[in-house]
């Protein structure tokens, strides 16, 4: 059965492929399909083997679409990698006939996006952070508003155009469309952070697989977005070298037993730990493997410090920070990040706005896919969905169709 009211997310990450499949309501988003599998063909976010990845996005697939009993046809996929660059542009224009009309707050956006991009690179999201209406600031929406001068400040993510590529190509050839392809920490806000913390100020760390993912919110708007190319996966790699075991072994430890500061556990705590190739399992202090756990955490969380601050946004979260992503189900992961951060902290989980198989994804490894979805929900709401196309036009076509768009606006 194929229904076109459905919307799905499918967040492609280093460690796993998750589909999750929802119905829009009132409320929110009811979700009624969900499918885990582990990922192979990426390393830090990007796709490294197509063929590879396909296969894991199929299984995921298959196995969404037989919980929820439905064909998937098209999805909100996430991006991440350390070729994801943000940066913060401005735009200013004079408004026709006195009042802010919409194509005047579209045209505004689009000078804001008017800036030099090296051709390798395409302009993933334009995220408007204030409007200012002949110097009147802080304005979220400034429709029907009488002025004769329009300026905006948007936050512009770019991403690498292969990158997006490989995405979208291993999605259609699983049988997928792209609706969007939307950043993964952009997702994981809309699914953990709640209104107050985003006008307040906050900071979202999103601790994946093969990246850490940053978005830094203000006055209810993003002001900051970063990633960095270390993950869970350091932390199982230094595991499997530590304790001379495989790497899938490395990685059930780390999610059954690790901890992130060794203080916590006590030398008398036994785990048993799987040698390599077929020597017989050795027993050993669970503080060792905490005391392997506490430095890599450490320098992923003194790394995101780092990135904050300079940012020059640390002064402005006072509702703290907000860990997600698997890697934050390691015991003592909070506690280390509120020493390290000197701020509040607290570990965010997808909750707001969702229904149906809420429970099956109340887990911080979900944020992502929820978040995809979520925004999936709200593009469809306000009738923004277009299917995603990579710039593959050449520099001529490309002026070419900025000069008509001139043409027609000064007609």
């Amino acid at each position: 059965m194929a229904r076109n009211d459905l919307i799905v997310g499918l967040d492609v990450g280093t460690t796993k492929i998750c589909t999750v499949v929802g119905e829009a309501t009132e409320n929110g988003v009811d979700i009624i399909g969900i499918g885990t599998t582990p990922s192979t063909g990426l390393r830090r976010g990007v796709v490294v083997n197509i063929e590879k990845t396909v296969q894991c996005i199929k299984k995921s697939l298959e196995d969404a679409e037989l919980m929820a009993g439905c064909d998937i046809r098209t999805v909100y996929a996430g991006i991440a990698g350390s070729h994801i660059q943000g940066f913060n542009s401005h735009g200013v224009i004079a408004v026709k006939g006195g009042e802010v009309t919409q194509r005047d707050v579209d045209r505004v956006i689009e000078a804001a996006k008017a800036i030099a991009i090296p051709m390798d690179r395409e302009v993933l999201h334009t995220l408007p952070q204030e409007f200012i209406v002949d110097d009147q600031r802080g304005i979220a929406d400034p429709l029907g508003m009488a002025g004769v001068r329009l300026e905006v400040k948007v936050h512009i993510v770019t991403g690498a155009v292969t990158s997006a590529q490989n995405i979208i190509r291993s999605c259609n050839r699983s049988g997928l469309d792209v609706s969007n392809i939307v950043l993964e920490s952009l997702a994981s806000s809309q699914a953990v952070l709640s209104p107050e913390e985003r006008e307040i100020g906050v900071a979202l760390v999103d601790i994946g697989g093969g990246t850490t993912d940053i978005a830094i919110f203000s006055k209810d708007s993003i002001k900051h977005t970063s990633v960095l190319a270390l993950g869970g996966h350091n932390l199982t790699n230094d595991i499997a070298y530590g304790l001379r075991t495989p790497m899938m072994s490395a990685e059930n430890i780390k999610m059954d037993f690790g901890c992130a500061m060794a203080d916590l556990v006590t030398s008398d705590e036994i785990i048993e730990v799987p040698s390599v190739g077929g020597r017989e399992s050795r027993k050993m202090s669970k503080r060792v493997l905490a005391e392997i756990c506490e430095p890599r955490c450490e320098e992923i969380l003194a790394l995101v410090d780092q990135e904050i601050i300079k940012s020059g946004f640390k002064n402005m979260i006072a509702a703290g920070v907000v860990l997600t992503g698997g890697t934050v189900l390691i015991d003592g992961m909070q506690e280390l990040a509120e020493q390290i951060f000197d701020l509040p902290v607290r570990i965010g989980v997808p909750g707001e706005g969702i229904g149906g198989l809420a429970n099956e994804v109340r887990s911080p490894k979900y944020a992502t896919a929820v978040g995809l979805l979520l925004h999936g929900a709200e593009e469809e709401g306000h009738h923004k969905v277009r299917p995603f196309k990579i710039r593959d036009d050449s520099g001529f076509d490309r002026i070419l169709s900025r000069m008509k768009k001139w043409f027609t606006d000064i007609a």
